[in-house]
């Protein structure tokens, strides 16, 4: 250590306020986006911080003992224990770091519904290097990785967006035929080798050989006027559902298992590796890079994902229909239209079952699409390809990230790692 740590209770540090301290008599009409912990939930007129705070949830599903620092300007709910830290002991920045590796989850209590109470907090020790300055270079170490991460992850949803824009304007919206029937050169995000290369694609001209793949009128159909020569389906016609699964007699030793709860708008945020005898009961769907899994528990949840590079022996929960496009130029297609918001809306409708309303696999796979031309889908795939290679590719840099950071926390954090060494491995990290 380069310099004395000592060791304190959290009510040495700091002062913890309750979330009921938000009374009633301290309302105001502000009208500050509120910090739950889990994130922004609305804008209400309640009691406001201007800076950031360190809180902790002390109740509420799934997140309790989850540490957290709110945005500035927002208002926090009575789900939370704030922290006020005596700046002159221990930075803010430091102390969430230290609590974020002192497992603050082991403090809960109840059954019927998890809580954590401040006086398991006040007894909570932690202890911190008396130099503030060391303090200040080890947040600003693990700091610097959460901001790469957060940055990749706002990269992708960036990119997700454009994929997204693309497949309305071409599939919902047929904005290309409605410029040709108009007499206008249609336009379209292009610039595919821009987004590989990791920069934003710009609004150039389709081009004369994607435009002529467009017809340049509409037929009625189903789901009302659709481009002429284009059919009505569903997505069963372009993916296979659940085509493989592991049973008893065929599984391997070891399973990398993605669960409902961790798939969350296309991002994977843990993958556990099991022994398939000792995994959960619902580790069974096999998945393969180009695959898309949609939750169909509680849809409205947005558990889906794409796979972008699948490593050996994926496997996804029972709970997810898992839609593998039967030829590559349907692949992007498939997981865009399973996932448009129109699609989980409808999801999210027909999903019945009380406490844990689900819709079959079948539903899902069955939902209603355009069937374009293969020579349109061919073209979709030439463009939103390379978006999506790239975001797969963010996200593998963004797990490398985190797999270094909640390595280095538990070290940086008990003194048992130098900074330059830390720091050595930040600078590799994020050359």
């Amino acid at each position: 250590m380069s310099s004395e740590w000592k060791s304190y209770q959290l009510s040495d540090l700091t002062k913890l306020k309750y979330g009921k301290f938000l009374a009633k008599s301290q309302l105001d009409e502000s009208g500050f986006p509120v910090f739950s912990g889990y994130g922004i939930v609305g804008y209400l007129p309640t009691f406001q911080f201007e800076e950031p705070q360190l809180l902790i949830v002390c109740r509420g599903e799934g997140g309790t003992g989850d540490v957290k620092m709110s945005p500035p300007k927002c208002s926090i709910t009575n789900l939370s224990i704030v922290f006020s830290p005596n700046e002159q002991i221990v930075s803010k920045r430091f102390l969430y770091w230290a609590l974020k590796a002192g497992d603050t989850h082991r403090l809960r209590t109840g059954s019927a519904q998890a809580q954590i109470v401040i006086g398991s907090l006040e007894r909570f020790g932690v202890a911190i290097p008396a130099d503030k300055s060391e303090q200040d270079e080890i947040a600003y170490t693990l700091d610097a990785l959460d901001t790469r991460i957060t940055l990749l992850h706002e990269t992708n949803a960036t990119l997700e967006a454009i994929a997204q824009a693309l497949f309305k304007s071409w599939f919902v919206d047929f904005d290309p035929v409605r410029a040709k029937a108009e007499g206008r050169q249609p336009d379209a995000a292009q610039g595919s080798a821009s987004v590989a290369a990791g920069r934003m694609p710009e609004a150039t001209g389709m081009g004369a050989a994607t435009a002529v793949l467009f017809p340049d009128t509409f037929e009625d159909s189903e789901l009302g006027p659709i481009p002429k020569g284009w059919g009505v389906g569903v997505l069963a016609d372009l993916a296979n559902l659940n085509p493989e699964s592991w049973t008893a007699k065929n599984h391997p030793d070891v399973v990398s298992y993605v669960d409902l709860a961790n798939a969350k708008d296309n991002l994977i945020a843990e993958i556990s590796e099991y022994v398939f005898d000792e995994a959960p009961s619902r580790a069974r769907r096999v998945l393969k890079s180009g695959d898309s899994i949609i939750g169909t528990v509680r849809p409205g949840n947005r558990s889906f994902a794409f796979i972008h590079f699948a490593e050996e022996n994926l496997t996804g929960s029972t709970g997810f229909a898992v839609l593998r496009p039967r030829k590559e130029e349907h692949t992007e297609f498939v997981y865009l239209a399973a996932t448009a918001d129109s699609s989980i809306e409808y999801l999210t409708h027909v999903a019945d079952g009380g406490a844990y309303p689900a819709v079959r696999p079948e539903v899902v796979s069955g939902l209603q699409c355009v069937l374009p031309s293969s020579s349109v889908l061919n073209a979709f795939h030439g463009l939103a390809a390379p978006i999506f290679v790239k975001v797969g590719e963010n996200n593998m840099q963004a797990q490398t990230l985190s797999q270094l950071r909640d390595t280095l926390l538990p070290r940086l954090i008990s003194g048992q790692l130098r900074l330059p060494e830390a720091q050595e491995h930040l600078e590799d990290a994020l050359a």
